[in-house]
Order: structure tokens, then sequence, then C-alpha cells
């Protein structure tokens, strides 16, 4: 018997114990969850057969908090994250697919295609659980707003909401979550890059449009630029997840490279590219201008010192 099979049916037995056990066993459940977690790169095949039962369990019966337990404190084996994602793109859980595009490393093409797919276009039953996503960029915003208010490092702070502002404001739900895909560094360029190839149709428009505001945002507002020390210093681990100019001019660019007969042969393309080529001509004379000012300085400096 399986332990799906033990755990259905015990939570069947809806019959009251009359009595406590003769001999009760006390579980610790830090104990258990510390067993199942890898220790090396080649992982005990038992502990693995185990862990797969866990997270067989965990889906078939809804056992969502247990779940995220498991995915946050990084107990899930590498090898078990293809069959995950899947399962749970399956069931519409958008918030714990974000989980795990933050806590898996160096995800498969087929699922990174899974999950662009399923972010690009979401299905109808996937909006319920994406609100949980956008409470938590709402809440961390907010704590920005009240450090910056209140807290003694009240400039840290004021960067940091102005750029969880940026991160927030007119994106929608779906495009939230697509900010932990982009802003991830254990995505493989190669990888990212193939799948992004096999997108299609509205995918496609979707993904050029989110990258496309984007754009638009860092050139409206080139003062939101990454500070590392807001999730140490204040506790906003948020703003790691912010997507940077960089990640958005990769991203763009692997999309142009990948699908560029698609764009040109298909008119509906077009507007969106020309407009996105007018910011991208203003946010690189930006970049020659700040170029050109920097050996400027630096050859005071030199003409200084000499």
């Amino acid at each position: 018997m399986s332990l799906l099979d033990i755990i259905t049916k015990a939570s069947a037995n809806t019959e009251p114990h009359s009595s406590l056990a003769e001999h009760p066993i006390l579980l610790n459940a830090d104990d258990i969850l510390l067993k199942l977690k890898p220790e090396a790169e080649n992982p005990i095949p038992h502990r693995l057969d185990v862990l797969s039962l866990v997270l067989e369990a965990c889906i078939s019966l809804e056992i969502w908090e247990l779940l995220e337990v498991l995915i946050v404190n990084g107990l899930i084996d590498h090898s078990c994250y293809s069959n995950l994602i899947i399962n749970i793109s399956a069931k519409k859980r958008s918030d714990l697919l974000c989980l795990c595009v933050k806590q898996a490393r160096n995800l498969g093409s087929v699922e990174l295609l899974s999950i662009l797919k399923y972010f690009l276009c979401p299905p109808k039953d996937g909006y319920a659980s994406m609100v949980n996503v956008r409470k938590e960029w709402e809440s961390q915003a907010l704590l920005a707003i009240e450090k910056a208010r209140l807290g003694k490092k009240s400039q840290l702070a004021k960067e940091a909401a102005i750029l969880l502002m940026v991160a927030h404001d007119g994106f929608s739900d779906a495009e939230l979550c697509l900010h932990y895909l982009l802003a991830s560094n254990n995505v493989d360029e190669v990888i990212l890059s193939s799948s992004l190839s096999r997108l299609v149709g509205k995918e496609l428009m979707n993904l050029i449009r989110y990258l496309g505001k984007w754009l638009k945002k860092y050139e409206r507002f080139p003062q939101a630029i990454p500070y590392p020390k807001a999730s140490s210093v204040l506790g906003l681990k948020i703003c790691d997840w912010v997507p940077k100019l960089e990640d958005v001019a990769k991203c763009l660019g692997f999309v142009v490279d990948e699908n560029f007969s698609s764009l040109m042969l298909h008119p509906e393309f077009h507007e969106e590219l020309k407009s996105i080529e007018g910011v991208v001509s203003s946010l690189a004379f930006e970049a020659k201008f700040c170029c050109s000012m920097t050996n400027v300085i630096e050859k005071l400096r030199g003409d200084l010192q000499s």
C-alpha cells in the first residue's frame, strides 16, 4: 500500500477514536522534514521514493500548506520538479508555481516552456491563486512605504518603494508572476532561448507586450534600479525579484532572434515592435550619453591626479 493509499484511507475514516493508543507514537515534524531534505548531489534513492510519495499525496489531496513548506525550505530534489510543475499547473495553483520558479535550480526546457505558456496565457481557473501573488507584492510595497516614513534607513526604503511601485503598477496578476522567471538567476540562457523559440501566437504577443511595459517603465523611471540591500537590511525580499533592465533587454533579444521570421511575417506584431523600437532607441541614447559622461569624468580625474 502506497503512502497515498494510507493517507486517503485515513482521511475517509471519520469514526471518532474511543481512546488513545496504548503506546502512542510522538512524531516530530521537523525531524521528518529534515530527513527528506537532499543532503548531496546524489541523494539516497529511498529518500527520493518517499519524497515522491509525499508530493503525490500533497497534490492529490490538495494539501497545499505542506507542499508550500516543502518548496520554500528547499526539501524538493531537482529530479522531482518536472512532474511537480506539471501537476501544479494542472491544479491551477499559480502561487505555488511561482514558488517553484524561485526555488528550483536549472529548470529544463520542458518545465520552463510549461511555465511560460501558463503565465502568458493563463487558464481561467488559474487567476484565483494569482491573487496571492499580487497580495505579496502589495504587502511588500506597503512595508517599504511604512519603513520610508518611520524607519532610520528612510532613503533606502524610499528607493525600494519606488522600485516596487514600478514593478507592481500597470502589470496584470499573470505578469507579476512572470517577474520571478525574468529575474531568476537559476534559468540557463540557452534553455530560455530555446523555450522562447517555441512560443506561438498570443503567447508571443503577450510576452512582447510584457517586455514592452518594462522598457517603458525604465524609460520613465530611470531611478528605479536594483537595491540588494533592501532585502537584507529592510527585509524586503521581493526586491530581489524585480527584473533588471538588462534582464528585460536580454529576454527581448532572445525573442527577436528566435522568432524573427514569425515577427516579420505577421503584421499584428509590427505595431508592438515599432512601439518598443522607439523606447529602445531612447534608452540606448541615454546609455550612450551616460557612457560619454563617464569617460569625461574619468579623464578629468586623470588630469587632476597628474
